[in-house]
This record gives structure tokens, C-alpha cells and sequence, in this order.
């Protein structure tokens, strides 16, 4: 396993692209909707690792929800992991309570899946792997 990226939720990606530009000092590399989600996503690469902006596009994202209860900020962090299906299993076996048992297709060419934040000391966290 290793952190695939850190999500966060903003209510711009125009304005927060600008931001992590200055941040990073390159240019991200890719911009994303995933209608599944009701979001619009913006990838930086930072090092091994990516910082995904995510932009509510309706009134029903679980973004918009999140950025009206707690504002933007840090979202998620995901795990890149070898066998998704295998991983959902051996963490449902350690107690640990997953939001969709079935992988779903997400952003950047990856199946996901997230636990429950109450399972992880209230962080959201998203398993991804690479669609082959």
C-alpha cells in the first residue's frame, strides 16, 4: 500500500488550481469530471503521490454536502492497493465498516471504495486501483 493521493474539497477548482500552482510550482496535469460523484477533480503529481481537488457540480455531491457542513479542506486520503476486492474483505474481517462493497469506477482510471470515517478515526478513507 502506498497514499495514491489526499483529497480535498473546494468550492472552485479555477481558484484553487491557481493556489496549489503557487504551492507546487508546476501546473496540474489533469482535470476530470466524474458524473457517478457529481464532482470535477484537478490532479497535481507530488512526487510518488497526487493532490486531488474535488469541485461539487450539483446540489446533491457528497462534496457540496461536505463543504457546507465543514467547509473546504482535506477530504480524503486514498491508498493505492494491488487487489481491491481483496483488501474491502480483509478490512471487513478487521471490523472495519465500508461504505461500497462493490469497487465503483472514480477519477484518474481507478476503482474505489471508502471506509467509513468512524472506522478511521473520523478520515475518510478511499482504497484505488488501477484499471487494467
Amino acid at each position: 500500500m502506498k497514499i495514491e493521493h489526499i483529497g480535498i474539497a473546494v468550492k472552485s477548482l479555477e481558484n484553487a488550481n491557481e493556489i496549489f500552482k503557487k504551492v507546487l510550482g508546476e501546473e496540474h496535469y489533469k482535470t476530470e469530471a466524474v458524473e457517478l460523484e457529481g464532482v470535477s477533480t484537478s490532479f497535481f503529481q507530488v512526487g510518488d503521490s497526487k493532490i486531488e481537488l474535488l469541485e461539487a457540480t450539483n446540489e446533491e455531491s457528497a462534496i457540496k454536502k461536505f463543504i457546507d457542513k465543514r467547509g473546504e479542506g482535506l477530504h480524503h486520503i486514498a491508498f493505492a492497493v494491488e487487489d481491491i476486492n481483496a483488501e474491502i474483505e480483509r478490512l471487513k474481517n478487521e471490523g472495519f465498516e465500508v461504505l461500497n462493497d462493490t469497487p465503483k469506477p472514480g477519477a484518474d482510471n481507478k476503482l474505489v471504495c471508502f471506509l467509513h470515517p468512524k472506522s478511521c478515526n473520523y478520515v475518510l478513507v478511499e482504497l484505488c486501483q488501477e484499471i487494467k
